[in-house]
């Protein structure tokens, strides 16, 4: 999005003022308890695309790090609209190497207080979980990057390079995209030799440690449009050529249709790691992809697998339907958004060509409304899996660092297209078969909040000594 630059100076000018307004915070002296306050501060402010709340949270955050003797010069606060601001603040080190970039985004999905079992918009705590929308998504991360600067600040620490924090709006599909923003209107905040985003975590099973992952490469989202139509009716008369009927046998067509298997390096080197931590059939059958012909009943077993199967191929869900015009009427039309997530290197029209071939019916029109760019996967170099790994045996002895493909869509699509590579890595344990995200009574475990806050503060460390 583009403003006009005297526009951007007024927008920037007077949240800077904002910021400066700000209360001090007082710093509690025990880590644990600096991370909670400030966590609960972050969720608390209900930062959805319905409010306007993004600008004043991103200010309280500020205010963290002005308390703990940040300078106003390394505070930055701007964005396309003044309720859409973006925190960019940064610690200064000796410069020895190129900056690092710890990007998270503090804007949420929507959550409704009667879907929920608790108010999602108030930190609510049991023995064992914090319950609260973006307790995990992503608010954590952002939470976690603040409480380690001030960390930094108060252990006098000097890192080689400069750290980088980039708390951003409207990740979650608003039209003023924070790290977009920044990107064409301040990159110079940006620029670094990495980033370090969402998109990773640790993997749970039966309350286990079992691997922490490393999102190097994510799925392309893309939206396509199936319509249906007909002269209509009345409907006391009904026939066979029915709009409905039509779209929804076309739909049926995209469910039972499954794109080809296609394993690129990231995945391989993924499939690989999985068959070593897992045992017997599963271990089998996670080698049998690095198979050429893979076997098919290896696949098949695989592919039941909502998470394996999309990380073995693109993907086609309907999403949304909108159809007829009246109760007592023939549907005219039948419209359905199908929403594909490609996997890298692939080419909307191929895949448009593919659903148009699978409806197979030349009165129904399949079209391609538009998504994300194109991106090439980040290069697993040694510097940022050697000290993902380092960190992660000193903190769980024994644990498979696991490089992998996100099937969902982040910002890191967007720093890597400008050229930064961009890794999905976190340190926060979740259950790998409930994760929550975006969904009902999104929750975090305590211990995994204040696991992912040691493992990013050492990460850090790791790659600034």
């Amino acid at each position: 999005m583009r403003i006009s630059s005297l526009r951007m100076w007024l927008i920037v000018l007077s949240l800077s003022f904002s910021v400066m307004a700000q209360a001090q915070r007082e710093i509690p002296e025990d880590d644990r308890q600096l991370l909670y306050e400030i966590y609960k501060e972050l969720v608390e402010y209900k930062t959805t695309g319905s409010e306007q709340n993004n600008t004043i949270a991103v200010e309280g955050m500020a205010a963290w790090l002005q308390s703990a003797g940040f300078d106003a010069q390394d505070i930055f606060i701007g964005g396309a609209l003044p309720h859409k601001g973006n925190l960019v603040a940064r610690f200064r080190g000796t410069g020895d190497a190129e900056p690092i970039v710890m990007m998270a985004h503090i804007d949420v999905v929507e959550a409704n207080r009667d879907d929920w079992n608790l108010d999602p918009f108030i930190l609510n705590e049991d023995e064992n979980y914090f319950y609260g929308r973006g307790t995990l998504d992503d608010k954590a991360m952002s939470a976690i990057f603040v409480a380690n600067f001030v960390r930094f600040k108060r252990n006098g620490y000097t890192p080689n390079r400069d750290l980088i924090i980039a708390l951003t709006s409207d990740e979650e599909g608003g039209g003023s995209n924070g790290i977009g923003w920044l990107l064409e209107n301040q990159p110079g905040l940006l620029r670094g030799a990495l980033a370090i985003n969402e998109g990773g975590y640790g993997l749970l099973q039966d309350g286990e440690p079992l691997a922490n992952t490393i999102q190097i490469a994510e799925k392309i989202y893309a939206t396509f449009r199936v319509t249906a139509r007909n002269p209509g009716g009345h409907s006391s008369l009904p026939r066979d050529d029915n709009a409905i009927y039509d779209l929804a046998e076309a739909l049926l067509r995209i469910r039972d249709f499954r794109f080809p298997v296609e394993i690129n390096e990231v995945m391989r080197v993924s499939f690989e790691r999985q068959a070593e931590i897992n045992t017997g059939q599963r271990a089998e059958d996670f080698r049998a992809l690095l198979q050429d012909p893979i076997p098919q009943d290896s696949l098949d077993r695989l592919s039941r697998e909502a998470a394996i199967n999309a990380q073995l191929r693109t993907t086609a869900v309907a999403t949304l339907l909108d159809g007829g015009h009246a109760p007592n009427a023939l549907p005219q039309s039948a419209i359905a958004n199908v929403n594909v997530r490609m996997l890298p290197g692939s080419d909307p029209q191929d895949v448009l060509d593919t659903l148009v071939r699978v409806v197979a019916n030349p009165e129904i029109r399949v079209e391609y409304l538009g998504g994300g760019s194109l991106t090439d996967p980040s290069p697993l170099t040694e510097e940022i899996l050697g000290a993902v790994e380092n960190v992660t045996n000193a903190m769980w002895p024994g644990i498979t660092v696991l490089p992998t493909m996100s099937t969902g869509a982040t910002d890191g699509a967007r720093m890597r297209r400008s050229g930064i590579p961009t890794y999905g890595v976190s340190g926060l344990f979740v259950d790998r078969n409930d994760m929550r995200i975006h969904g009902q009574d999104e929750r975090l475990l305590k211990e995994s909040l204040y696991g992912g806050y040691d493992f990013l503060y050492s990460l850090a460390v790791e790659l600034s000594d």
